[in-house]
């Protein structure tokens, strides 16, 4: 039995936990893990080596009381009903102000049933969303933990530790009470749904259109990733063009299935929004497009039945300097919904996030990190009441340079049959946000026509009615 002096308790040892938790011993806590799998506690053990930083066991009372007091136990297993069995399992040997950190990508309100129940257990309950894959993980994650404030004091040394760092500081705050960690997790992960979408979209333009091949495209993201579009997924991407297939000849991006799966954050991100009303549909679309790939069958068969016009002739220059353009456009769109969201999100649920901190956590260690969000955070901070990123005077100028380019891109692939779905619709929020006059007057006078809904007036107060048919 070992002293009850380590630091950290960490219960899931797959890829993401072993990598944590060595994250945690690399920064000079003491750590101990605990799986039912012992081939994954044997694989913590040997490539932990020195035994008195951390140490792992399947036996959960030896984890339990191995941990000093309060003890600060964090879960890094699937969401859903696993959580509560680890949960239930644990409770009989805890005590009173211990500390459970779910890590992984539960659905907030979850979250918030959790904490009351534990909370009437006098156990304190966190939801902390940890972005940046098994590589995060190890060398340091975005970590964005949500629950009671003065419990979350006995763990940020850790955190604050183990996290990425961006220019020396932390990419982990304290982002609300209750629920507050995991809501912002998942709608990062919507907003990196839109980005992937968007991204993938501008290879797909430049590879039809204008007849790039992967050592061009990895040419081109690689130059864009030094320039103002510098982020985690266009450097990823240009670095996919040049994987070889080890499989057989050419390159491997060619030879992957076009069906993306998808785990489910982003379509809560998008039920959600459509619970509060606020629009998100460069991330809505992003989700649609996954469902529409998994119809791979339906898709060929279609393909056969009708015609794709031959794309037209195109300067490649051309086309590069415009995709570069629609894509910073359709970037800073994306990121405005998803922040909009956030913002009226914290109203509905209490959550008082602060958008400044959010983008200030995502410049580095998560997958949505960007230099864009050097500038986000920027804005947020001058005017933390903005409503919406589209109305930050900092990104006025942003805007107005590019949209020309997606205006351009939308209207040369809708009239070669190439779909750009999320650049589109991106556009599209754009023109009806920016519009001071919209056509749902006519929506409102035909639901007062049908169904009795009434309307209001521009040049009146009031709620009015029409006997419409006479």
């Amino acid at each position: 039995m070992k002293n009850n002096n380590y630091d950290f308790g960490l219960v899931g040892l797959g890829v993401m936990g072993r990598n944590f938790i060595l994250n945690v011993a690399d920064n000079g806590f003491k750590a101990f893990g605990y799986d039912l799998d012992t081939e994954k506690v044997d694989a913590l053990k040997k490539e932990g080596g020195d035994l008195e930083k951390v140490d792992a066991t399947t036996d959960l009372n030896t984890f339990v009381q191995s941990l000093a007091r309060p003890r600060k136990i964090m879960l890094l297993v699937p969401a859903g009903k696993i959580v509560d069995s680890v949960i239930e399992s644990l409770l009989p040997h805890l005590d009173t102000d211990d500390l459970i950190i779910d890590g992984g990508n539960s659905f907030f309100t979850d979250t918030d049933r959790r904490e009351t129940y534990l909370q009437e257990k006098g156990i304190h309950f966190f939801g902390a969303g940890v972005s940046g894959g098994a590589k995060g993980a190890r060398l340091g994650p975005s970590i964005m933990p949500g629950g009671n404030r003065e419990a979350y004091k006995e763990v940020q040394p850790i955190f604050e530790a183990v996290s990425a760092k961006y220019k020396g500081e932390p990419c982990v705050a304290y982002l609300g009470p209750k629920s507050a960690g995991n809501y912002v997790k998942m709608v990062h992960n919507g907003i990196e749904y839109g980005l992937m979408q968007l991204t993938s979209e501008i290879y797909d333009i430049l590879k039809k259109a204008g007849n790039l091949d992967n050592d061009e495209l990895h040419q081109t993201f690689a130059s864009w990733n030094k320039g103002r579009l510098q982020s985690f997924l266009v450097e990823i991407t240009s670095e996919i063009f040049e994987e070889e297939d080890d499989k057989g000849d050419g390159r491997l991006v060619d030879k992957i299935l076009d069906k993306a799966k998808q785990k489910g954050t982003g379509k809560w991100t998008s039920q959600n929004a459509m619970d509060l009303g606020i629009p998100i549909p460069s991330i809505d679309i992003a989700v649609s497009m996954r469902e529409i790939s998994a119809l791979k069958d339906e898709r060929v068969q279609a393909d056969e039945l009708y015609d794709r016009p031959t794309p037209e002739a195109i300067d490649k220059s051309e086309l590069v300097k415009i995709a570069e353009e629609a894509l910073y456009f359709s970037f800073i769109v994306t990121y405005a919904q998803g922040l909009h969201q956030l913002g009226d999100a914290s109203k509905e649920y209490g959550y008082e996030l602060d958008i400044a901190v959010i983008a200030k956590i995502w410049r580095a260690g998560c997958i949505i990190r960007a230099g864009l969000l050097a500038d986000i955070t920027e804005a947020f901070q001058k005017d933390k009441n903005v409503p919406n990123l589209l109305l930050s005077p900092s990104f006025v100028e942003k805007v107005k340079s590019t949209v020309g380019s997606a205006r351009l891109l939308v209207a040369y692939a809708a009239k070669n049959g190439i779909p750009l779905p999320g650049l589109s619709n991106s556009l599209t929020y754009f023109d009806a946000y920016t519009s001071s006059r919209l056509p749902l007057n006519l929506i409102q006078a035909q639901r007062d026509y049908f169904g009795s809904h009434t309307y209001e007036r521009l040049d009146q107060e009031g709620v009015f009615h029409t006997e419409w048919e006479k």
